[in-house]
């Protein structure tokens, strides 16, 4: 008895990944220069900053202003704490210790927010919630252009 299924062959396959050289390395991290945390957090302050100075000439309001300048200060303060933590430097056989620090300080940073947050009704006279949730949202969401503004000047230089 014989069968006409097709017999499987085995075929190397060349696996995906194929390793750098120390020099291949060398040149994509020229290509690819990292970008500072600490440089989207400026991007982010230097929006916020705008952004209240545009609210207060179009509203004339200065709730209006305080508002919107607090939501941005509820984006950069945590976000600033977050950069100056991942600067410290980790001792020699520390490695592992680098992601604990990273979730740590997220889940800092997302403590200081809301509690900045809960304490704006007592900070801000004339307190606007859609003035201050404004704020927040378009200097959070600022760091997309910063780091595509940042990674396309280290390509230009």
């Amino acid at each position: 008895m014989t069968t006409d299924a097709p017999q499987e062959e085995h075929v190397a396959e060349e696996p995906d990944f194929k390793p750098l050289t120390a020099q291949e390395a060398a040149e994509w991290r020229q290509r690819h220069p990292p970008v500072s945390v600490v440089r989207v957090v400026k991007w982010q302050l230097v929006v916020g900053v705008v952004l209240t100075v545009l609210v207060g000439l179009v509203t004339q309001r200065a709730g209006w202003m305080w508002s919107v300048a607090y939501g941005a200060a509820a984006v950069v303060i945590p976000a600033a704490f977050f950069a100056r933590g991942l600067r410290l430097h980790l001792g020699a056989g520390q490695e592992n210790l680098a992601m604990v620090r990273f979730f740590g300080l997220e889940i800092a940073k997302l403590v200081l927010t809301v509690v900045l947050l809960l304490l704006a009704p007592l900070v801000v006279p004339g307190l606007n919630w859609l003035a201050l949730v404004l704020g927040l949202v378009v200097v959070m969401k600022t760091y997309w252009l910063a780091l595509w503004l940042l990674t396309r000047s280290a390509k230009i230089l």
